[in-house]
């Protein structure tokens, strides 16, 4: 939800600027379901994890003790002992004791708290039709606290806007007055900060941000928390680089965290070169040694701004194929994959891996919406939202924040009724 590049490297076009939320572009208009007079808004899946409450007594995504693997590269270890059963009565997803690191924010979700657009149903995903501070939002990553959503985007310092329904934004300044200092020694004086992925986990809120240029690989993923994203008295706290990629065969930019079944943090991230790449990390954030593994990549080697999110029996892979950052020239596209075992292989529904090139089509472009991608996932309760970024034809090729219901068909592949 998530990349920038350009198309001058050695191995072919490439395209940049990164976020979290899953790409893709669809066919839909942009109207989209208003106001909040039904469901409760609730837990919220942003960069991977299950975050925050979910409303009162609905249980969760309760996965039976034991369950599903946790990746196959080099010191995954096995199947989770725990799984992501949601506290009986509480609705949060909260981890079974024991599995640590998937706790619920405090004061987050309840019944009815949150607001949010309500979703019929019977009735096909829409965009939602979005009004405020929307426009020059690129790489969205959103999460939940309390009653508040928070919309972090590429920009000098890291962009911030929130909401208290989904639908009406303001902006709300920025995660850093200065680039950390770190920057310039290791990648150079950026203008920007690039495809910020936001998510909690062990009490912290965990900001993943990228530092690059357009067409190299002279990139670093940095990495901040917070424990609050409202309380007056709280603040960042930069911790440095994670993983540097100057002199490798890979992009270390569009950062995404995803928590496997045993409450074990994972960063998946990249841009063109060799493609999607995951990386274990510690419970504080810090990258594992001998964890690197690739899980996607493309011939053309257009690949990007990955986003996993697991649902049911599967772990769903979500990239940005082909050329963002174009305004409305972009050909973006936002693909899926899927697999049972976190580090893959992810296959399309035909069955062909995304370490070859495979996908299956989200969204693509339509005559307004041109380019969606950096694509992301929030769930509310019952239902699934992606957030996303596109250009808008009608406004010079503007990037524009979008946000989509997305439902789930009977095979398990997710329809986005965006572009």
């Amino acid at each position: 939800m998530r990349s920038r590049v350009d198309t001058t490297t050695s191995t072919g076009a490439l395209s940049a600027l990164a976020l979290t939320v899953m790409s893709g572009c669809g066919t839909g208009g942009d109207t989209g379901a208003q106001g909040g007079d039904g469901r409760p808004v609730a837990a919220t899946v942003s960069s991977g994890p299950w975050e925050n409450a979910g409303s009162a007594g609905g249980g969760g995504e309760g996965t039976a003790a034991g369950s599903g693997g946790a990746g196959t590269s080099a010191g995954t270890g096995g199947a989770g002992t725990g799984g992501m059963e949601a506290a009986a009565g509480t609705g949060g997803m909260e981890a079974a004791a024991g599995t640590g690191g998937m706790e619920a924010a405090a004061g987050s979700g309840g019944a009815g708290s949150g607001g949010g657009p309500s979703i019929g149903t019977d009735s096909l995903p829409v965009a939602l039709a979005l009004s405020g501070d929307i426009q020059g939002v690129h790489d969205p990553s959103i999460v939940r606290e309390g009653e508040q959503y928070h919309v972090f985007s590429t920009g000098p310092g890291i962009a911030i806007r929130t909401s208290a329904d989904l639908v009406h934004w303001s902006l709300a300044g920025a995660v850093f007055s200065a680039t950390p200092e770190w920057v310039a020694s290791a990648v150079g004086d950026v203008d920007a900060l690039w495809a910020p992925d936001i998510s909690y986990w062990g009490g912290l809120y965990h900001l993943y941000y990228a530092a690059s240029f357009f067409g190299t690989n002279r990139s670093c993923i940095g990495h901040a928390t917070r424990d609050s994203l409202q309380a007056p008295e709280s603040r960042w706290l930069d911790h440095g680089a994670v993983v540097c990629s100057e002199g490798t065969d890979y992009n270390a930019i569009d950062p995404n965290v995803v928590i496997d079944e045993r409450g074990t943090p994972w960063l998946v991230f990249g841009s063109f070169w060799s493609g999607l790449k995951l990386m274990q990390l510690t419970l504080a954030g810090a990258p594992v040694a001998g964890t690197l593994t690739s899980i996607a990549s493309r011939p053309s080697t257009a690949i990007e701004a990955p986003f996993i999110v697991r649902r049911g029996e599967h772990y769903y892979l979500f990239a940005s194929f082909d050329t963002c950052c174009t305004g409305a020239s972009s050909t973006y596209k936002i693909m899926v994959g899927r697999s049972q075992a976190l580090a893959g292989p992810y296959v399309d529904r035909l069955g062909n891996r995304m370490l070859d090139g495979g996908g299956s089509r989200v969204l693509t472009s339509s005559a307004r919406w041109r380019g969606p991608g950096s694509n992301g996932l929030l769930r509310a309760g019952e239902s699934w939202y992606n957030i996303y970024h596109s250009y808008d034809a009608d406004a010079d090729g503007m990037s524009v924040l979008r946000i989509a219901e997305l439902s789930w068909d009977t095979g398990g592949w997710p329809e986005s009724g965006g572009p």
